[in-house]
């Protein structure tokens, strides 16, 4: 379970992790955004900000980024399988979202299909950021929805105090038989050099869930197939299809174990810092079938008779990734600017399909990303930064069901971004102008795309502690090389995806109102958006099936996102030590085609979390409810998913206080044993969310 004080502790204000968490929310004057990028240390017109850090983040670990966040408000996930799951942001997902460790992007193939994982552990981080909104100008198009950024201390960013620094984590959840463990070390050689290693192991086993693993409609489909095999005088295969349709209790294929280590040093000094690191993630993890999902097959493959039939294995993914990272800041001393920063990231990746022992499709990933960054110094409440970004990826795809073409993607981005405080007034421009080529030379396809976007935001404080704002945006993305050149059978997805190398850029306009702050006892958030977009793109399932898959083809139409977000906290009571809480997080989006073109597939309904909480500096204990509605506002030939409701408990005791980070907690997640399933992933009608997991963990700081 997620603390879902967490979710409320920071609606776009950053949360000290050391600090008491009083009521919940915290304002903008006391505590300032520490961006991901690092741009201004008080971006919080522009982007709408959560943190999380701490118990809660420990406490709210997965074994994807994506399966960590959902508790925040606006975030839901693909949860496609247990072992590969990204965040989905206002309803955004994909190549519309950027997940990145210390502002450079995970350079895997995570973002080219929802089955494939994110290189990122969330064992081994300290901090989640994840900014909605027009993150797009600091980070790059593809992060048009918004980007989620991860935390590590694997290059060093201060030098302990005590000889050698010892972080690790332990923990075990009883849904999977989930064991993990990470532990990471800091030392200083001298006294401005830190070395720094780290590693993690976590694995699962098949997930326990609270009921069937098919949904009503699927369960409907393998009842009737049940019926006409048995009407041909198919028992075998009756009795099959009816054991698909009450299978219950545990989803097969599921299991994950996942490897990681890195080692970092960093030298920091009066003049700023100089770092590097490297790392390795290795996972393999199972992908589970939709009933009746087949491959495609040789010409008359299918004449052969029963007996010639070959029953294919279990799919399975096994990657592994080797990256290398460098950090560096120059502090100038004075003047115009306050630092010069760099960051570089280099990925080698590789992940293989297997269709049971047998090697299937190989992706390779070979990727680098860096970004310049002059920071201005304040001037009379005027700072803001200007930048320069370059993103290279080489994609290969080998094997049979290669479904996109070896590929290159070149993007160059220069970016500005301004801050100026007025009085009451906060007002911040931001533009940025981005150059990408995507060349498939197999295939003989090239495209180059230039994008121009812009965002001003203006916050204004009309109570103590109180602030309104609006931000107005108008942003483009170029698409992507699957979105492009996709054409073929993709093992893991179950789909023929077929993309259109026509496509043009991707524009939106897009506004934001909020008001947020405190009113006595009592913190709150609210947040309406809306963006408009032409020639959005999406993939949706076309009704007709190619080489025994059903076909998902990307569409380029006009299409609009509306929806809000809202949280509030409020002390009910402080008795002794403690103080009580009661807290409340709400979200909605609506996605519809443009000219009558219907809804957007893959959006989450509305959903409603609410819990209780008691707080002292050695101890917490919660309770809460979670309340997702039904979604029966689907798009063609998707089917709707029904609503449940999840109720969790959790505490957690910090024996050394709040200010050590030293803690052991316990929750019960999904106390009732219910089946959730979540509308925006892929595979929701047969892999639905876990059943009742009880988790325990220890997480020691000398």
């Amino acid at each position: 379970m997620a603390a879902g004080a967490a979710c409320i502790a920071v609606p776009a204000f950053a949360q000290d992790d050391d600090a008491e968490r009083g009521g919940g929310l915290h304002d903008d004057t006391s505590a300032q955004i520490v961006v991901t990028a690092q741009f201004v240390e008080s971006l919080d017109i522009l982007a709408g900000t959560s943190v999380l850090s701490g118990t809660e983040l420990d406490q709210s670990i997965r074994a994807q980024i994506g399966d960590s966040l959902t508790e925040l408000p606006g975030v839901s996930a693909t949860s496609f399988t247990p072992g590969a799951s990204r965040p989905v942001l206002r309803g955004f997902q994909g190549e519309r979202i950027r997940v990145l460790t210390d502002g450079i992007g995970a350079i895997d193939a995570s973002n080219t299909s929802a089955d494939h994982a994110v290189t990122i552990d969330p064992l081994t981080s300290y901090r989640i950021e994840v900014l909605r909104g027009p993150a797009a100008l600091l980070f790059g198009s593809q992060a048009i929805g918004g980007a989620v950024n991860v935390f590590d201390r694997r290059i060093p960013r201060e030098v302990p105090d005590e000889p050698i620094h010892f972080d690790a984590l332990a923990g075990y959840a009883s849904a999977a038989e989930e064991r993990s463990i990470a532990g990471a070390v800091d030392m200083p050689v001298t006294s401005t050099l830190v070395i720094h290693a780290d590693g993690s192991y976590r694995r699962s086993d098949d997930l326990d869930i609270g009921g069937f693993v098919l949904s009503p409609d699927l369960r409907a489909e393998q009842f009737a197939i049940a019926a006409e095999e048995s009407e041909e005088g198919h028992p075998e295969e009756a009795a099959e299809a009816l054991g698909l349709a009450n299978l219950s209790g545990t989803i097969p294929n599921t299991a994950t174990e996942t490897w990681t280590a890195g080692l970092g040093f960093a030298v920091i000094d009066a003049w700023g810092s100089f770092g590097a690191s490297v790392s390795w993630f290795d996972s393999d993890y199972g992908v589970p079938s939709r009933p009746g999902a087949g491959h495609a097959h040789e010409e008359g493959e299918e004449d052969e008779g029963e007996e010639g039939e070959e029953e294919e294995g279990p799919v399975t993914i096994g990657l592994e990734q080797i990256r290398a990272d460098l950090r560096g800041e120059i502090v100038t001393g004075g003047g115009f600017l306050e630092s010069i920063r760099l960051r570089l990231g280099y990925s080698d990746y590789e992940h293989i399909e297997f269709e049971g022992d047998e090697v299937g499709t190989r992706f390779l990933v070979e990727g680098l990303e860096g970004r310049l960054e002059l920071v201005q110094a304040d001037h009379d409440g005027w700072r803001g930064v200007i930048g320069s970004q370059l993103y290279v990826r080489d994609f290969n795809a080998v094997g049979a069901e290669a479904f996109v073409p070896p590929n290159t993607t070149e993007q160059i981005g220069l970016f500005a971004l301004q801050e100026f405080d007025i009085g009451e007034l906060g007002l911040e421009l931001a533009g940025r102008y981005e150059n990408t080529s995507v060349d498939a030379g197999t295939i003989g396809l090239g495209r180059s795309f230039d994008s121009l976007s812009g965002a001003i935001g203006v916050g204004y404080e009309i109570a103590r502690e109180t602030r309104i704002g609006v931000n107005l945006s108008r942003t483009e993305r170029a698409p992507s090389a699957e979105e492009l050149f996709s054409n073929g059978p993709h093992i893991a997805t179950q789909a023929f995806e077929i993309g259109n190398p026509n496509f043009t850029t991707e524009k939106s306009i897009g506004l934001e109102t909020y008001i947020r702050g405190e009113l006595g006892s009592a913190t709150f958030a609210l947040t309406g958006f809306v963006s408009w977009f032409h020639d959005f793109i999406f993939s949706a399932d076309t009704g007709v099936e190619r080489d025994n898959l059903p076909v998902f083809q990307n569409f380029q139409q006009d299409a609009t996102y509306w929806g809000f977000e809202a949280e509030a906290s409020i002390l009910l009571a402080e008795a002794g030590p403690f103080r009580f809480n009661a807290d409340v997080v709400a979200d909605y989006v609506r996605a519809t085609i443009g000219n009558g073109g219907g809804p957007i597939p893959r959006i989450p309904p509305f959903r409603l979390l609410g819990g209780l909480e008691a707080q002292s500096s050695n101890f917490d204990a919660r309770i809460e409810a979670e309340y997702v509605a039904d979604q029966d506002r689907v798009a063609a030939f998707e089917t709707p998913t029904d609503d449940f409701v999840l109720v969790n408990a959790s505490v957690a005791w910090r024996p050394l206080g709040r200010s050590n980070g030293t803690s052991i907690f316990a929750s019960v997640n999904n106390i009732f044993d219910v089946v959730g399933r979540r509308h925006a992933s892929f595979t929701k009608d047969f892999v639905p969310l876990s059943g009742i997991d009880a988790r325990i963990g220890v997480r020691a700081r000398f």
